[in-house]
C-alpha cells in the first residue's frame, strides 16, 4: 500500500455512530464494530485520537430549544453524554487489548484525566488511543469545533471526520438521489457554498492551521486505511 501519508490522526466520531440508524443510546454491536476498526488502523503505526460526539444521547442546541432549559445548561449535558460514550469505547478498545485513555475538558475525575495538552501527547507517543470528551468544555461550541480545536493543538497531520455517508454532498443524500459527492473542495468553498459538513468555525480552524479535513464513510471497510495511505477517499477538504 505504500507509504503512510498521515502518522498523527485526529477521528471525529458522532455520536450517532454508536447507535443502529435512527437509535439511541449505545448499541454494543456498533460500538464493537467501530472499535475494530480503530485498532486496526492503530496498527498501520499511527497515533490516534479520537473526539466523540453525544447526540445519541441529547443534543444541547436541539434540547434547549424543545424544552424549557436554557441552552447554557443543555450544553453541559451534551459534554457528560460525550463522557459516557467515551467510557464506553475506551472499555471496548481495552477489551480487545488497545491501551486507551479518556481525557476530558470537564473534570470528571472519577472515571477520566482532565485534557492537558502534553499529557495527551505523551499518550499518542506511547501508542495509547487517546479519546477526547467533553468537548471544548464550553457550551455554545460543537464537537465539530472541538476536533477542530484538538487537532490543531495535538499538531494532528489530518481530521477525520467519521460519517454514515460518503463524503460532502451538495444536498442530503438521503432525501435526495440525485444529490453529487464532491471529491475534493477548499476551506472557502465550504464557508462559501454553506455546505453543511462542519461548522464554519471549525473549518476556519483548520483552514489557519493548515490541516486537512477528511471526510468519509467509517462502515466501510477499508475506507479510513486508504484515506491515510493518502488514496483517494469520500471528500478532502484542504
Amino acid at each position: 500500500m505504500g507509504e503512510l501519508k498521515y502518522k498523527r490522526v485526529l477521528l471525529k466520531l458522532s455520536g450517532e455512530s454508536f447507535c443502529k440508524a435512527g437509535g439511541f443510546g449505545i448499541d454494543g454491536e456498533q460500538l464493537e464494530s467501530i472499535a475494530e476498526r480503530i485498532v486496526q488502523i492503530q496498527k498501520l503505526g499511527t497515533q490516534i485520537a479520537i473526539v466523540v460526539g453525544g447526540g445519541n444521547f441529547l443534543r444541547g442546541e436541539a434540547f434547549s430549544r424543545k424544552s424549557h432549559i436554557p441552552r447554557h445548561t443543555a450544553d453541559y449535558m451534551g459534554m457528560l453524554a460525550t463522557v459516557i460514550n467515551a467510557c464506553a469505547l475506551q472499555e471496548t478498545l481495552e477489551k480487545i487489548g488497545q491501551p486507551t485513555r479518556v481525557l476530558s475538558a470537564i473534570e470528571v475525575s472519577a472515571i477520566c484525566e482532565p485534557f492537558i495538552r502534553r499529557r495527551a501527547i505523551r499518550h499518542l507517543e506511547q501508542d495509547r488511543i487517546t479519546i477526547l470528551a467533553g468537548g471544548t468544555g464550553n457550551p455554545f461550541f460543537s464537537t465539530d469545533t472541538c476536533a477542530a480545536l484538538r487537532a490543531s493543538e495535538l499538531d494532528a497531520d489530518v481530521l477525520i471526520k467519521a460519517t454514515k455517508v460518503d463524503g460532502v454532498y451538495d444536498d442530503d443524500p438521503v432525501k435526495n438521489p440525485k444529490a453529487k459527492l464532491f471529491d475534493k473542495l477548499s476551506y472557502q468553498d465550504v464557508l462559501n457554498k454553506n455546505l453543511k459538513v462542519m461548522d464554519h468555525s471549525a473549518i476556519s480552524l483548520c483552514s489557519e492551521s493548515k490541516i486537512p479535513i477528511i471526510v468519509l464513510n467509517i462502515f466501510q471497510k477499508g475506507n479510513i486505511t486508504k484515506a491515510l495511505f493518502g488514496e483517494k477517499i469520500g471528500t478532502i477538504i484542504s
